[in-house]
């Protein structure tokens, strides 16, 4: 566990939500994170500078990868941080039913609706109260393709998940593999999969369901999950979609995955990840000569049931409050502006704002921008599933996937042994 001191860098940007009297006293705010300094830490820095240039407060952000046993030791000793950047509300619903997390009712809702929407407001609400918000977000439910290698071959973007059948048939027909998909990750293998089975979960069933199925509330052999796993099927129990088959899915690394789109031909023409790929691209081979806009680009996950739409998956960043006093107040003000990803992106981080009003000019590429649009787009937003859940059923998920993509005619046992995980460890929750 480590402490870490923000230090004062002028970027120049107005901050007009601080009162001025939090500089008449020494104003020291302290935040818990599981950021360290080798990873986002330094963005948030760069994040909440404005504030303290304008303040004169010092932000004491402690880091530690064991958020919720350092959070129960600081409440239970009566000592909790002021703010804390927390996984999601299921981390720390206890605190939430004791009353230690504050709630926001001293922000402006009017501005708040106004900038954010219903879909933020609304995972940041417990019990009809706001308690969290999501200053950026990133997005998942993305498809990546080459433009120029779809228009040589004559193919257009899907608009439905039939759609993506046929163009993945057209494809395979004309001599080439529709998906580049990687699994292989480590101890971790399997995840890129789980992505995608939350993903056709979120188009195939009500988001009530997708909840449930989080919290153990519907089973895994049940049919929603089932559906979802037979409709991820339809593409990874087909080796002629799949980039070397089902067997090169589970062999290619998830990070290379992407470079078949890029070569001359192509080895495969599209390839499902999150926006975090951008920069794995730039690995491929003559992937830095790729322009972002131009040479790749990516479409949203095509509705699959009409009903429920488009929705968007991915992760957020949740802020909450554990002492309300003026000076942290002031701070989650702060955190709803759009004023604040502006520092974030000035320090190198990536992400999308949630705030509405946040300029797309600032972002740096096409995508990012593009993304952002996306972003505002989606008829709901939901959060990656796997990762709410217990470890071990996560990763029995994972590992499920690969068994899955190995040999789909197995999908029942491996969904029995799933939820004879899941029993015992929510039972054990």
């Amino acid at each position: 566990m480590r402490k870490f001191v923000v230090c004062a860098l002028m970027l120049g940007l107005a901050l007009s939500v601080a009162p001025a009297s939090l500089a008449q006293e020494e104003c020291v705010i302290s935040f818990l994170t599981v950021w360290s300094g080798e990873d986002e830490l330094p963005n948030w820095e760069s994040m909440v500078q404005p504030f303290v240039d304008e303040t004169g407060c010092r932000i004491e952000v402690e880091s530690t990868r064991d958020l919720v046993p350092v959070l129960t030791t600081r409440v239970e000793a009566g000592n909790p941080p002021d703010i804390a950047g927390v996984p999601s509300f299921g981390a720390i619903s206890t605190f939430l039913e004791q009353g230690d997390v504050k709630p926001l009712d001293f922000l402006d809702m009017d501005r708040i609706n106004e900038q954010f929407g219903e879909t933020w407001i609304e995972l940041g609400t417990v019990n009809d109260t706001l308690y969290g918000i999501f200053p950026r977000a990133s997005l998942k439910s993305l498809i990546w393709y080459s433009p120029p290698a779809f228009e040589a071959a004559g193919y257009a973007v899907p608009e439905t998940w039939d759609d993506l059948l046929a163009l993945c048939q057209q494809i395979y027909d004309d001599g080439a593999a529709c998906f580049s998909i990687g699994l292989e990750s480590g101890a971790a293998s399997g995840w890129p999969a789980t992505d995608w089975i939350e993903d056709i979960m979120l188009r195939t069933t009500s988001l009530e369901n997708y909840d449930a199925w989080i919290s153990h509330d519907i089973e895994w052999t049940g049919e929603e999950v089932t559906r979802a796993w037979e409709t991820f099927g339809q593409i990874v129990g087909n080796d002629d979609f799949q980039f070397g088959g089902g067997a090169g899915t589970l062999a290619t690394n998830f990070g290379e995955a992407v470079c078949p789109l890029f070569t001359d031909p192509p080895g495969a023409y599209l390839h499902r990840q999150a926006s975090f790929i951008q920069s794995f691209i730039a690995d491929c081979p003559g992937g830095d000569a790729l322009v972002p806009g131009e040479d790749f680009n990516f479409f949203l996950f095509p509705p699959i049931n009409a009903e429920y739409g488009s929705p968007g998956l991915g992760g957020a960043d949740l802020f909450v409050m554990f002492n309300d006093n003026e000076n942290t107040r002031a701070l989650m003000e702060f955190l709803t502006q759009p004023e604040a990803l502006s520092g974030w992106l000035a320090g190198g981080g990536s992400g999308i704002a949630t705030n509405n009003q946040f300029p797309l000019d600032q972002y740096p590429d096409p995508i990012s921008r593009r993304a952002a649009e996306v972003l505002q787009e989606v008829d709901a937003f939901r959060f990656d599933a796997s990762d709410q859940m217990p470890g071990d059923v996560n990763q029995a998920f994972w590992t499920g996937t690969l068994n899955y993509v190995q040999n789909p005619d197995s999908l029942a046992d491996i969904l029995a042994n799933i939820e004879s995980i899941a029993d015992q460890a929510y039972t054990a929750d």
